[in-house]
């Protein structure tokens, strides 16, 4: 790396800053685009394995050379950079394009759908170049002083090639801040945003049933986002491989877990503990409920206590984990976990909820879901902010090097090492096989998993998922 030779990394920092003033040939960027998974089609597949189309689909409205410069988004355990262009649409009948401009009451007009393109695919460049124009001199100046555009002067109607192959992607004297205690955070998070989540499955804090029922129909989502079924290209894997339209790759995964648990993955949903650890059931009748969910929580009938466990019943150190924060969520105990988490976060409007809950004030169901509904918005925001600006770039550059930064020493360990070493982690097949770092009170994991991907053949845009 030269001297004054910028990495990919603060590229993509300068392009996220500059995002408005910048656009980008999206046919050119389709041309020899590579994607990095198995090509997935719109429809469901019925039992003979034949496609069932949506009666509705999408057309483009800007159906231009240049699209808005997309925003970049950091995979959180793999060294990957996803750009997300937004474009929009208009939904109209699979059968003979009539357009749909009303569901349920609302206009339908300024639809988007949301194209993934992989930029940096597990620490390897998968795009080469990207052309682009510039409204912003400022911007230009900035990308010519840093030697990625080759140009005198600036042009706006000018289109710039911008090469991406050839710099670095990050910066080898970059410094990355301690990961202590950031794993208990997430997971606590991680842990109520399951639960709020399950609340909200059905529920919306604008819309009553009939109209989300309506959305569902339509293939909207309650947010009013395009969510057609989608299901893979090919019914055969292996099929695909031996026909040459699929290929594998390995892909290294790194995760941040704590002496007792892994990595997050390793929490149980919401519903699944829930039926794990309590029992629901009738107040008046007794009666136990057999698949109780969180959705079911609205009912003023309903209540709640601890499942007597069987003998066979194993507890770990994710049920140890979970169980207080589920206790003082159903209010069978009051250890202020929850109440914290989410002053923490800034979601005070539900911790407030809570708290008169507990003291036996009565709280409707509108108020209780806007509550939930807000604190959702604000855990995903907490959490988003800790994986881009601690934990994201940490794991991208430790799956472009193969290392980890100078500042964090650490023995590499084996599975069987860290297992002896910290008995009561739990280990995947796939983790069976991986390399295992102790730094400060947190284990990086690092371990490969085999991944498929369509071989480049030709390119939809239509159903282009990265």
């Amino acid at each position: 790396m030269a001297s004054n030779q910028i990495s990919l990394l603060e590229l993509i920092q300068i392009f996220a800053e500059y995002r408005n003033n910048i656009i980008i040939n999206i046919k050119h960027l389709q041309e020899d685009y590579q994607r990095t998974g198995i090509k997935r089609i719109k429809g469901v597949r019925n039992e003979n394995g034949e496609l069932l189309q949506p009666w509705l689909q999408t057309e483009y409205i800007d159906n231009a050379e240049y699209v808005s410069m997309g925003e970049f988004q950091f995979n959180r355990n793999t060294a990957t950079i996803n750009m997300l262009v937004k474009r929009q649409v208009k939904l109209t009948k699979f059968e003979d394009q009539t357009p749909t401009l009303e569901v349920a009451g609302l206009l339908v007009n300024d639809l988007k759908s949301f194209n993934n393109y992989t930029i940096v695919s597990d620490g390897k460049i998968n795009v080469k170049s990207l052309q682009i124009k510039i409204s912003s001199k400022k911007a230009f100046d900035l990308l010519k002083e840093k030697g990625v555009v080759d140009a005198k002067d600036f042009d706006f109607n000018a289109e710039y090639s911008i090469q991406l192959d050839n710099l670095p992607l990050v910066a080898f004297d970059s410094c990355y801040s301690s990961i202590d205690g950031l794993f208990s955070q997430l997971a606590e998070i991680k842990v109520l945003a399951s639960i709020i989540a399950a609340h909200l499955k059905k529920e919306s804090d604008v819309f009553i049933a009939a109209q989300l029922d309506e959305f569902q129909k339509h293939y909207l989502s309650k947010n009013i986002y395009i969510n057609f079924p989608t299901t893979n290209e090919y019914t055969d894997v292996n099929q695909a491989l031996l026909h040459g339209t699929l290929d594998s790759r390995l892909s290294y995964k790194i995760d941040i877990g704590s002496q007792e648990i892994l990595k997050l993955s390793k929490l149980y949903s919401a519903n699944k503990f829930l039926n794990r650890m309590y029992r629901l059931y009738d107040k008046e009748t007794g009666e136990i409920i057999i698949k109780p969910s969180f959705e079911m929580a609205f009912n003023e009938n309903l209540a709640v206590r601890h499942k007597l466990l069987s003998s066979r019943t194993k507890i770990t150190k994710v049920d140890e984990f979970m169980k207080p924060i589920f206790d003082d969520f159903l209010g069978l105990e009051q250890n202020g976990i929850v109440v914290g988490i989410l002053k923490k976060v800034g979601a005070d409007s539900l911790a407030q909820l809570l708290e008169d809950k507990q003291t036996g004030k009565q709280i409707s169901k509108e108020e209780m879901v806007a509550a939930l509904t807000a604190a959702n918005t604000k855990l995903e925001q907490y959490v988003e902010k800790i994986y881009r600006d601690q934990i994201s770039p940490l794991v991208f550059y430790i799956g472009c090097t193969g290392l980890l930064p100078e500042q964090m020493e650490a023995k590499a360990m084996t599975a069987e090492e860290a297992a002896t070493k910290y008995p009561d982690l739990q280990f995947s097949k796939n983790e069976q096989e991986g390399t295992f770092f102790a730094v400060g009170d947190s284990i990086i994991s690092i371990y490969a998993k085999t991944e498929y991907y369509s071989k480049l053949i030709s390119v939809d845009i239509d159903n282009q998922i990265a």
